[in-house]
């Protein structure tokens, strides 16, 4: 596999709001890669810097924020201090927790087709990527409604779909269902599930809820006072349930109660999902 993203000692700080006194940093020191179709997930408390992190994988930090910034990002060996922020929406595309700072058009259509408008694409191949991913989210047939007249999780499928149909090599989602009911959530990872288990993109998403961490992460970085402080496959992260608590972060129930039952009985489990856990806990009463 190929090197997607590369994070070298990133440190970065917002213009101070006070004129002649420096801002804090957010970012203090941050080093990480992502290989090309990995999976990676990103937990933290608020204010960590999570969300700046990701605007740095595309150069709106510090291009279109200013500030100060130390370090490298690399994008498929591209700075991104360097490159136009234009040039970086191609390779890497965010989807925020709100689509509807996202939404702007009259119809599902257009808001699709804008950002291929905006790169000059030929109009037969803006229509066939509008197709291709309004079917990618499940929104064929959605084509002429105003994105406004829509569920919360028919919107963020549509942004996650305008996204798409630029064709990033990158899908950067920033707490994509923080601000929807059960069935709006339910809608949304069914797309990221569908992106993860057959078209295999490179996915960086910022998300607080463990359970969906596990069902779909190769790695987990947790961000913590602007420096990265954990880093592994999800069964090492969540297996640290005391260090998690401290942090102020949740982990799967299963990984709660493997915690609990090492603690009582000197086992070593780390559970992450119920089946794993239901055959552990069967053959050890088996015996096996």
């Amino acid at each position: 596999m190929s090197v997607a993203i590369v994070v070298d000692r990133l440190s970065y700080s917002y213009p101070s709001p006070v004129p002649g006194r420096d801002a804090t940093w957010v970012l203090q020191e941050v080093s990480l890669s992502v290989e090309e179709g990995e999976f990676v997930s990103i937990m933290g408390p608020t204010g960590v810097g999570k969300t700046t992190l990701c605007l740095a994988l595309n150069g709106i930090v510090p291009q279109s924020t200013g500030g100060r910034i130390k370090g490298e990002v690399h994008i498929y060996g591209l700075n991104t201090k360097l490159q136009p922020v234009a040039d970086l929406a191609q390779l890497v595309g965010i989807v925020f927790q709100d689509a509807e700072t996202q939404l702007f058009n009259m119809s599902v259509e257009a808001e699709i087709a804008f950002g291929l408008e905006s790169l000059g694409k030929p109009a037969e191949e803006i229509a066939e990527r509008v197709d291709w991913a309004m079917a990618l989210v499940g929104m064929s047939g959605f084509k002429d409604r105003s994105p406004f007249q829509l569920s919360g999780g028919q919107k963020q499928r549509v942004a996650i779909a305008s996204i798409l149909a630029m064709t990033p090599k990158i899908l950067v989602l920033d707490e994509p269902t923080a601000n929807l009911d059960p069935l709006g959530k339910a809608e949304v990872f069914s797309v990221v599930r569908e992106l993860r288990q057959k078209r295999g993109m490179t996915i960086i998403m910022i998300e607080h809820e463990s359970e969906h961490i596990v069902e779909f992460s190769d790695r987990v970085i947790v961000l913590n006072n602007g420096r990265v402080e954990l880093e592994g496959r999800p069964a090492s992260i969540f297996s640290q349930v005391d260090h998690m608590r401290k942090i102020g972060l949740d982990v799967p129930q299963v990984s709660e109660m493997a915690h609990r039952h090492n603690q009582k009985y000197q086992t070593h489990f780390a559970f992450t999902q119920l089946d794993e856990t239901y055959q552990a806990l069967v053959s050890r009463l088996d015996g096996k």
